[in-house]
């Protein structure tokens, strides 16, 4: 059921999820499928709340937004450095 080296298909995530839904532990299903504690408790939490195993589904409104403004904000950037330039170049052509 991996991809690669370390990864699970999502098809594969959500039978774990569902088998620990059903009742099974997650200490048997980490033991029984060979995944980590805290991968097994993503994959839930995520699952459980989104539907979504993809981690930009899984962001809360507050990181969505920070992320949001930090883009605005480096875009101003490259803005007003580009009006400085200008600037410049316009002051020595008088």
């Amino acid at each position: 059921m991996r991809k690669g080296k370390s990864k699970f298909d999502d098809s594969f995530k959500k039978q774990l999820v569902e088998l620990y839904n059903n009742g099974k532990s997650a200490s048997e299903i980490e033991r029984e499928y060979h995944t980590s504690n805290s991968a097994l408790y993503k994959w839930i939490r995520y699952f459980n709340s989104t539907g979504s195993f993809k981690e930009k589904d899984n962001k809360s409104e507050l990181e969505k937004s920070y992320k949001e403004l930090e883009k605005e904000n480096r875009q101003l950037k490259m803005e007003n450095d580009i009006l400085k330039q200008a600037a410049l170049i316009m002051g020595r052509k008088f």
